[in-house]
Protein backbone atom coordinates (compact mmCIF):
# COMPACT_ATOMS: atom_id res chain seq x y z
CA UNK A 1 0.00 0.00 0.00
CA UNK A 2 1.41 3.54 -1.12
CA UNK A 3 0.13 6.34 1.31
CA UNK A 4 0.93 9.60 0.41
CA UNK A 5 1.34 12.55 3.57
CA UNK A 6 0.79 16.68 3.26
CA UNK A 7 4.07 18.16 4.10
CA UNK A 8 2.55 18.73 7.38
CA UNK A 9 1.20 15.33 8.71
CA UNK A 10 5.34 14.25 7.62
CA UNK A 11 7.00 16.39 9.35
CA UNK A 12 4.79 15.50 12.50
CA UNK A 13 4.83 11.88 11.92
CA UNK A 14 8.35 12.63 11.74
CA UNK A 15 8.48 14.69 15.31
CA UNK A 16 6.84 11.81 16.42
CA UNK A 17 10.04 9.39 15.92
CA UNK A 18 12.45 12.13 16.76
CA UNK A 19 10.82 12.16 20.29
CA UNK A 20 11.66 9.26 20.88
CA UNK A 21 7.64 7.96 21.74
CA UNK A 22 7.78 6.04 18.43
CA UNK A 23 10.40 3.76 16.80
CA UNK A 24 8.92 4.12 13.47
CA UNK A 25 6.93 6.61 11.05
CA UNK A 26 4.76 2.41 10.70
CA UNK A 27 4.45 2.94 14.77
CA UNK A 28 3.32 6.35 14.42
CA UNK A 29 0.77 5.53 11.72
CA UNK A 30 -0.47 2.27 13.33
CA UNK A 31 -0.86 4.71 16.51
CA UNK A 32 -3.36 6.89 14.55
CA UNK A 33 -4.94 4.10 12.94
CA UNK A 34 -5.48 2.40 16.38
CA UNK A 35 -7.42 5.93 17.79
CA UNK A 36 -9.41 6.63 15.43
CA UNK A 37 -10.74 2.58 15.48
CA UNK A 38 -11.38 3.18 19.02
CA UNK A 39 -13.30 6.18 18.29
CA UNK A 40 -15.27 4.76 15.61
CA UNK A 41 -16.00 1.97 18.43
CA UNK A 42 -17.06 4.71 20.74
CA UNK A 43 -19.44 6.58 18.46
CA UNK A 44 -20.38 3.35 17.28
CA UNK A 45 -21.68 2.60 21.17
CA UNK A 46 -23.09 5.99 21.63
CA UNK A 47 -25.33 5.79 18.37
CA UNK A 48 -26.70 2.53 19.44
CA UNK A 49 -27.00 3.89 22.79
CA UNK A 50 -29.49 6.46 21.64
CA UNK A 51 -31.11 4.18 19.34
CA UNK A 52 -32.06 2.27 22.31
CA UNK A 53 -33.35 5.41 24.02
CA UNK A 54 -35.20 6.31 21.48
CA UNK A 55 -37.42 3.13 21.49
CA UNK A 56 -37.94 3.57 25.11
CA UNK A 57 -39.23 6.82 24.50
CA UNK A 58 -41.55 5.87 21.33
CA UNK A 59 -42.96 2.63 23.54
CA UNK A 60 -43.50 4.69 26.25
CA UNK A 61 -45.30 7.31 24.25
CA UNK A 62 -47.55 4.57 22.58
CA UNK A 63 -48.33 3.60 25.99
CA UNK A 64 -49.63 6.75 26.21
CA UNK A 65 -47.10 7.34 29.13
CA UNK A 66 -45.81 11.04 28.32
CA UNK A 67 -45.20 14.52 29.96
CA UNK A 68 -45.96 17.71 28.18
CA UNK A 69 -43.52 19.84 27.73
CA UNK A 70 -44.92 22.72 29.68
CA UNK A 71 -44.87 20.56 32.59
CA UNK A 72 -41.15 18.89 31.76
CA UNK A 73 -40.02 22.74 31.63
CA UNK A 74 -42.22 23.70 35.02
CA UNK A 75 -40.01 21.05 36.74
CA UNK A 76 -36.68 21.39 35.66
CA UNK A 77 -37.25 25.05 36.42
CA UNK A 78 -37.75 24.15 39.97
CA UNK A 79 -34.95 21.66 40.02
CA UNK A 80 -32.69 24.86 39.26
CA UNK A 81 -34.18 27.12 41.84
CA UNK A 82 -33.52 24.13 44.29
CA UNK A 83 -29.85 24.05 43.02
CA UNK A 84 -29.24 27.30 43.23
CA UNK A 85 -31.16 27.55 46.89
CA UNK A 86 -28.78 24.67 48.09
CA UNK A 87 -25.67 26.52 46.24
CA UNK A 88 -26.15 29.73 47.95
CA UNK A 89 -26.60 28.44 51.43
Amino acid sequence: MNISFTPELELFIQNQVASGKYASTEEVIVAGIKLLEERESIYQGRFEELQREIMIGVEASERGEVIDAQTVFHQLEQKLQQRRQQAGE
